[in-house]
């Protein structure tokens, strides 16, 4: 009996069986439920992910048509632009405006902004952000209020007007062209900073596409900015300014242009412009001792540039020539004080007669120069199609003394000043001829202010060999006449770069150059000796010596050069941080000759440039496209 479980332990196992079923059961329902449970978290993970790409991929669609219809909008704002339509522009500025802020409202999207924190794509989006952001504060920032001033400015008051141009509207507009110039410059500097090696093609090509779309108007918008800033006080907003001006010879080619032959002095006070002296470079003689000069540029260039006014623009760097014609011209007449230069050659006075009409010339006022100019068949009036070739070509072909011409000329420059100060019609195409003049490199401008040349400097019309404006792959051709005459109106010129990759990881480019002498046959008989030179300077008449002179990059090395492929002795020059190759030619009627000059260590790949003496030529037929310009990296 004993050995028999008790009653209350038989009762105990079977409840102890079913509370260990319980539990299993319980644990597959919790298993169950967590399962559930996770999937319920999967799904709604997976429907918040598809929700978010589909969210994302709409962002990005809005993002996309907005930009697209902004851009495409684009030609007709420039159009309007054009036709100085102001309301047309306006209200296509409007429109653009729309669409760029809707993409900034879908590229600021905070779901957006969430997905650039994710590795390895999150790049993407913070770009494409970026570009929406950059978009929408140049139209916002920039364009608008451009706009919204061109539609009030009165482009009349930009030309002169009874001798005068009103400089109230210029000061009015500074500061929001200088707004617009820090807009336009900080959106393209945050953009040029994005590292697109790291994006995907589909966002790395329309960003490039942007940053090269800013870098194209931020030039015009950014000197519109300095001009704005500079043109008040230079034009004599805050009391008179004297300007020096050089009219350049091409027939006889400068680094800067032309010889110096014809000089004006023009003084302007509150805008009025009015002609107060005029003179010639021969006049001016010779100065023992020369005048002092820097160093560097008088071994390459010579002491000529300090001793005759023909010679100050030897140097391609116009405010080294304008500083010695200034104090040239102020020890010749004691007690004039000059502020500035400006250069300009037949090309520029061509552009201003396109604006201005033809002038009459009449008579000079000289009766033996009148009694000898009536003999000639040179015209009576001219205009932008003759006065080009009646300057470099048929004076000299038909005015055997130099007096005579420096009075013809002087008789042009004070005829087309006249007609300068006094346009008619609408002024935008006195506006447009110098614009035009500017960017083909004729015409030049120097301060003797410190502060107005240290924004000059940043400018084209500076003109300068080194400083601000000379930056990245920046080459220069320029030449000087070595004949001493007038041959160089039947010279022409190509200039192209060649870029190649020697292997040590650097660029190399050969500035390749061809002169051909265009001049008649008998061109030492048939051409006047004054256009020859009749062998004065030791170049045979007829013929033609130039002296081709080549600026490489900054921190680069002048190699070699070659004429017509046979290696040639070179001159081998610094100025500054660039090096300065000089190769000297001689060509008679019908020859032509080709001669390189390699710069080695390139490191800058940047888009190269050549700066290149304004000649009689179009700079378009005398430029021709670089080849080889592929990455050496």
């Amino acid at each position: 009996m004993t050995d028999r479980p008790s009653m209350s332990s038989r009762r105990a196992r079977p409840a102890t069986i079913q509370s260990s079923g319980q539990r299993a059961s319980v644990a597959r329902s919790n298993s169950r439920k967590r399962s559930n449970l996770l999937l319920v978290i999967a799904a709604t993970v997976l429907i918040l992910f598809v929700a978010a790409g589909s969210w994302l991929a709409h962002r990005a669609h809005q993002v996309r048509s907005n930009l697209e219809s902004s851009m495409a909008l684009l030609p007709e704002l420039q159009a309007a632009v054009n036709s100085r339509d102001a309301s047309g522009a306006s209200a296509t500025t409007a429109q653009i405006q729309e669409y760029t802020a809707a993409a900034r409202t879908a590229g600021a999207d905070p779901l957006w902004k969430a997905a650039a924190l994710v590795p390895f794509v999150g790049q993407n989006f913070s770009a494409v952000t970026e570009v929406t952001v950059s978009a929408d504060d140049v139209i916002s920032r920039a364009v608008t209020p451009i706009v919204d001033s061109f539609a009030t400015l009165d482009w009349d008051s930009l030309s002169p007007t009874d001798g005068r141009i009103d400089t109230a509207p210029l000061a009015d507009v500074s500061p929001t062209l200088s707004a617009a110039a820090n807009t336009v410059n900080l959106s393209f500097g945050r953009l040029e900073g994005i590292d697109r090696s790291e994006l995907l093609p589909q966002i790395a090509g329309p960003l490039k596409k942007a940053v090269d779309a800013l870098d194209e108007v931020r030039g015009p918008i950014t000197s519109a900015s300095r001009a704005s800033e500079l043109l008040p006080s230079m034009l004599g907003a805050d009391g008179p300014r004297n300007y020096l001006v050089l009219v350049q010879n091409s027939a006889e080619v400068r680094a800067t242009g032309g010889i110096s032959g014809a000089l004006a002095v023009l003084t302007v006070e509150d805008g009025r412009i009015s002609l107060t002296d005029q003179g010639s470079a021969s006049e001016m003689g010779r100065f023992t001792p020369p005048l002092p000069m820097d160093p560097e540029q008088e071994r390459i260039y010579s002491y000529r540039m300090g001793t005759f006014m023909q010679s100050v623009n030897l140097t391609p760097d116009f405010p080294s020539a304008a500083s010695t014609a200034q104090q040239m011209w102020e020890q010749r007449n004691p007690g004039s004080i000059i502020n500035g230069v400006i250069a300009l050659d037949p090309v520029v006075l061509a552009n201003i007669l396109s604006a201005t009409g033809p002038v009459e010339l009449g008579a000079i006022g000289d009766p033996a120069v009148d009694a000898l100019l009536a003999n000639t068949q040179l015209p009576t009036a001219l205009d932008s199609t003759n006065v080009v070739p009646t300057l470099l070509s048929d004076v000299y072909a038909q005015i055997e003394e130099p007096a005579v011409q420096d009075a013809y000329f002087a008789a042009v420059a004070a005829k087309v000043f006249g007609a300068l100060t006094n346009i008619q019609g609408d002024g935008t195409q006195l506006v447009d001829a110098l614009v035009t003049s500017g960017e083909q490199g004729r015409l030049h401008l120097w301060s003797a202010s410190t502060d107005e040349q240290d924004l000059l400097a940043q400018t084209d019309l500076a003109g300068a060999a080194l400083g601000p404006a000379v930056g990245g792959a920046a080459f220069g051709v320029y030449f000087n006449d070595g004949t001493g005459a007038k041959m160089d109106y039947y010279v022409r010129r190509t200039v192209q770069l060649v870029k190649s990759c020697p292997g040590d990881g650097y660029s190399l480019y050969t500035v390749r150059v061809t002169l051909t002498n265009t001049a008649p046959a008998d061109a030492a008989t048939s051409l006047p000796e004054y256009v020859t030179g009749a062998g004065a300077f030791g170049v045979d008449p007829g013929r033609v010596k130039t002296n081709t002179v080549s600026y490489g990059p900054a921190q680069s090395r002048l190699q070699q050069a070659r004429l017509d492929g046979a290696e040639a002795p070179i001159g081998s020059f610094a100025h500054g941080n660039r090096p300065v190759g000089i190769l000297t030619t001689e060509l008679g009627p019908g020859e032509t000759v080709t001669l390189e000059m390699d710069f080695s260590k390139v490191v800058q790949e940047t888009e190269p440039v050549v700066d290149i003496t304004p000649t009689v030529q179009d700079p378009s037929d005398v430029l021709l496209p670089a080849q080889g310009l592929q990455s050496c990296s």
